[in-house]
């Protein structure tokens, strides 16, 4: 299995970034999937989580209204939208793959490599 992370970079305060994780050796559309972030120092985050179908999404609070968890399944892509970008969403960002529905990092199974995302102020 592989989960490809794609799209980090450095943007300022306020700008947006698109992240992209093209998934391989699963079957993509029986996984759930989940981002989550890493800032140094501190422990891995779960960011939000997309239902196998996309007919539902999980977002931990401090993101809500500003970024958007999406996939699609005939591409085996999931994505992350983030707008309005702030300092504190500094961090390496990890997609991962999940037969459990939930934000829980211990339920999912396979992981990508992660993307740095760095926000300026």
């Amino acid at each position: 299995v592989q989960l490809q992370a794609s799209g980090g970079g450095l943007v300022q305060a306020g700008g947006s970034l698109r992240l992209s994780c093209a998934a391989s050796g699963l079957t993509f559309a029986s996984y759930h999937m989940g981002w989550f972030h890493q800032a140094p120092g501190k422990d891995r985050e779960s960011v939000a989580a997309v239902f196998w179908s996309g007919s539902s999404t999980l977002y931990r609070d401090s993101v809500k209204g500003r970024f958007t968890i999406s996939r699609d399944n005939a591409k085996n892509t999931v994505y992350l939208q983030m707008n309005s970008l702030k300092p504190e969403d500094t961090a390496v960002y990890y997609c991962a793959a999940s037969l459990t529905w939930g934000l829980r990092a211990s339920g999912y199974d396979y992981w990508g490599q992660g993307t740095q995302v760095t926000v300026s102020s």
